[in-house]
């Protein structure tokens, strides 16, 4: 079993959305969920983060948690939306380290830079996140096929 665990601030926007991208894809023995360094629990995704993944047919429903080393600890993959994610995961666990990375580096993209935050922004900035996270994604499904092989 393959377990991510997708990271960004407050796990409203960025890391849910991630989540409900990768668990759309249905991959078998890949299991999903998201997190925030800052999060507050039981929040919902922005009215945003919805909104697309609904334009996209992708459902999902969610409450937001932040970071704890259960999580940690279940975690095969830490993907954090920006290098400050990583380094803050990597700050409060230390445990994470080895297993954390940054959306774009899991995906081979490096130097290609963050997933902009959305939060606050209209809707088509959300839509843009969306694409570049789409596209990381279809990335790292070519990876865990690899090493299910």
């Amino acid at each position: 079993m393959t377990n991510v665990l997708f990271v960004c601030t407050g796990n409203t926007c960025r890391s849910p959305m991630a989540e409900a991208i990768l668990k759309s894809k249905a991959l078998p023995g890949v299991e999903v969920k998201s997190a925030g360094v800052f999060a507050a629990d039981g929040s919902d995704a922005s009215a945003h983060t919805k909104k697309v993944l609904e334009e996209q047919g992708i459902p999902f429903a969610h409450k937001s948690s932040g970071m704890t080393d259960a999580l940690v600890d279940w975690a095969t993959y830490i993907l954090t939306m920006t290098s400050g994610h990583k380094g803050t995961v990597l700050a409060m666990f230390p445990g994470a380290a080895g297993k954390t990375y940054t959306l774009k580096e899991f995906a081979g993209q490096d130097g290609a830079g963050d997933i902009i935050d959305p939060y606050g922004g209209p809707v088509e900035i959300y839509r843009s996140t969306f694409e570049d996270m789409t596209e990381s994604i279809a990335r790292i499904l070519n990876r865990f096929k690899k090493e299910k092989e």
